[in-house]
């Protein structure tokens, strides 16, 4: 039986996750929620779709939610739950907080350029990757152009190779297959390359021949099922990839093994 490890999704805390859903519908012209935004309901959605653990993406939007996040990062924690906290490049304690999530046991750090407002090339953003790389985190880092958002490059497949080029260590998961409404360009320069490119708002966009054609020619080892859940149905998302007629070997891996070998 296949097993699934969604590494995109999004819960808030259940006081505010009403309020939060109502919010980014509102900015974000055609997108549904299809759960509410509370961990138990994305429970509920793994479970009708077995599946066995979720990360769960936070972004703080000013410095001050670090605090917020990251205590509740560490209350919602399980085997089923992998939170990744978020920091924000305006934050002045920035690179000191990226060693505060390590030393708590997240696996982690969730960085948005358009919620957050910085370019993922910008010199002042450096210090954060150093820093993510010396404590052995992950980011995931939202990549293209975001729908909420005039179409201004901040995560662009150009920008995102420059950034590998300085930082080659970094374990960099790209969301959206690599940059959304940039695939073209995600061919051009990551394809190929190694860098982890997780699905979650993609294949809606894409056509399939190019879907396949991508998801085929990345290495296998670097590719990360997401959802972006509750904004895509978890059910829906693996659907879609399983339509594509992916070797079995590379949606194992796709599905479960690379997730399940990042998260230990």
């Amino acid at each position: 039986m296949q097993r699934f490890i969604d590494f995109h999704t999004h819960a808030f805390p259940d006081a505010l996750a009403a309020r939060a859903i109502r919010q980014l519908l509102s900015e974000a012209e055609g997108v549904t929620a299809y759960v509410d935004g509370r961990v138990s309901s994305l429970i509920r959605s793994m479970d009708e779709n077995h599946i066995e653990t979720s990360v769960l993406c936070s972004i703080a939007t000013r410095p001050k939610q670090f605090e917020p996040i990251f205590e509740w990062s560490c209350a919602i924690a399980s085997e089923r739950i992998v939170p990744f906290p978020s920091v924000h490049p305006a934050d002045p304690q920035a690179v000191e907080r990226i060693g505060r999530i390590a030393e708590a046991g997240f696996k982690g750090v969730k960085m948005h350029p358009y919620y957050q407002d910085f370019c993922v090339d910008d010199p002042a953003v450096l210090p954060l990757y150093e820093a993510i790389c010396g404590h052995g985190l992950m980011l995931t880092l939202h990549t293209g152009f975001d729908i909420a958002f005039g179409r201004v490059e901040k995560a662009s497949p150009r920008q995102i190779a420059a950034v590998l080029r300085q930082f080659p260590t970094l374990r960099l998961i790209t969301t959206h297959l690599g940059g959304w409404q940039q695939w073209d360009d995600v061919e051009r320069y990551l394809i190929g390359h190694s860098v982890y490119m997780e699905t979650s708002w993609s294949l809606e966009y894409l056509p399939p021949e190019q879907a396949r054609r991508m998801l085929l020619n990345h290495p296998a080892e670097y590719l990360l099922f997401g959802s972006d859940s509750p904004w895509t149905d978890q059910g829906q998302s693996i659907k879609a990839i399983e339509s594509l007629n992916l070797p079995q070997d590379r949606l194992n891996r796709l599905f479960y093994d690379n997730a399940r070998r990042l998260l230990g």
